[in-house]
């Protein structure tokens, strides 16, 4: 079994303008090197090059550089003392937009293996996972597992083109560790399945396993976009919540299971009133 033992960080930021006062909010998507990140933000129109911007009464203050594809902007970012400290004093968890309440505990929005911090979203389908959970799987003799991949926006960003290869699939940034590529090898050797838990983890595996289903120790970015045709090399099993329709994700799961088949898996869940998205239910595909 894989999951990706990505963090979220506490990305949502409010602060004001230094010119005007006015308000903004910042959502960080993805650090680009050292201060800088790619930043998607609010109002767009009114937050170009040159605005800077003070969060927490000073604590954190930024100056926007660049103005990037998507609406999103480079920032650059100033502060005293260690970034990740002050985020997690003033920044908020990013939580998707169907979500109206406040969390009362941040880690909710965290699996219980969250490890290395940069995610603007939660690996959802992880989320089901609790530490007594995962030892009644060890005690199967199931191997457990980690890739890390760092959970992008763009992750729930809806397909509006008509044909899907024309489709701009985000990039999002992942590594993996020789042990844990030693685990995935040694699983398919001996022709026991690879259960990804969860989309991103499903998209590690295939974006670096050669045509055997083998892997190996990696990091890099992933823009890999898998829709119905698609031939999976490494994957046997997924683990994944309901997701939204006209999805990447949808089409991801539509690849493994045939699309036919998922449309029926779906209709049940309308029935029977299942949960969807972040805190929803799951389902094992095979």
């Amino acid at each position: 079994m894989v999951r990706n033992n990505t963090k979220v960080i506490p990305a949502r930021l409010y602060g004001i303008k230094e010119e005007t006062g006015a308000h903004v909010e910042f959502l960080l998507l993805k650090r680009l090197e050292g201060d800088e990140w790619e930043v998607m933000v609010k109002p767009g129109r009114k937050l170009m090059p040159g605005t800077k911007v003070n969060f927490g009464d000073g604590l954190l203050k930024a100056e926007i550089t660049e103005k990037l594809e998507a609406g999103n902007r480079k920032v650059k970012f100033e502060y005293d003392g260690i970034f990740n400290e002050i985020l997690n004093e003033i920044g908020l968890m990013p939580l998707p937009p169907y979500i109206h309440e406040k969390l009362k505990e941040k880690d909710r929005y965290q699996t219980v293996y969250a490890k290395y911090e940069g995610s603007a979203a939660a690996p959802t389908a992880g989320l089901h996972f609790t530490e007594e959970l995962l030892e009644q799987i060890r005690a199967k003799g199931v191997e457990i597992a980690n890739v890390t991949l760092h959970v992008g926006i763009g992750t729930f960003r809806p397909v509006k083109v008509e044909n899907i290869e024309d489709h701009d699939m985000h990039s999002e940034h992942f590594y993996i560790k020789q042990e844990d590529a030693e685990k995935i090898n040694k699983a398919k050797r001996e022709g026991h399945r690879v259960i990804a838990v969860g989309t991103t983890s499903c998209r590690v595996l295939e974006s670096i396993s050669d045509e055997n289903g083998m892997v190996k120790e990696a990091e890099g970015d992933t823009s890999i976009f898998i829709y119905p045709g698609y031939q999976f090399k490494c994957l046997d099993c997924l683990i994944t919540n309901f997701h939204l329709p006209e999805s990447t994700l949808i089409m991801l799961v539509s690849a493994l299971a045939g699309k036919d088949f998922i449309m029926k898996a779906y209709d049940e869940a309308v029935k029977e009133k299942y949960r969807f998205f972040s805190f929803g239910d799951a389902m094992f595909i095979e």
